[in-house]
């Protein structure tokens, strides 16, 4: 099995409602992905209880069947309209961690 784990920082320029529409809207359209991407076993994003001392807003904590799940994911149509939508638009960083558990 495969963690992927993706940490996100949002546009500076967003307002804090903005911050919380988009924050929803990430949330709400990759957890959707359970059950449509195969391989795909587990999805969650967080969102709530962040501490003051992080330097993200949100993190995705999915895991997968293989490394050759997670390629799938990763061109998966759904997967890929939602990053082009919701996630894309409105970050400022990425950052990736893969790793076989």
């Amino acid at each position: 099995m495969v963690k992927h784990i993706i940490l996100w920082k949002l546009k500076e320029d967003l307002t804090p409602e903005q911050k919380a529409t988009v924050i929803a809207g990430i949330k709400e359209g990759l957890e959707s992905l359970k059950g449509k991407v195969p391989g795909l076993i587990d999805i969650k994003v967080n969102t709530e209880r962040i501490l003051p001392s992080s330097n993200a807003d949100l993190m995705l904590d999915a895991t997968l069947e293989s490394p050759e799940a997670l390629k799938g994911y990763a061109k998966h149509p759904a997967h890929v309209a939602i990053a082009d939508t919701k996630v894309r638009p409105f970050t400022a960083a990425r950052t990736c961690l893969d790793f076989e558990i």
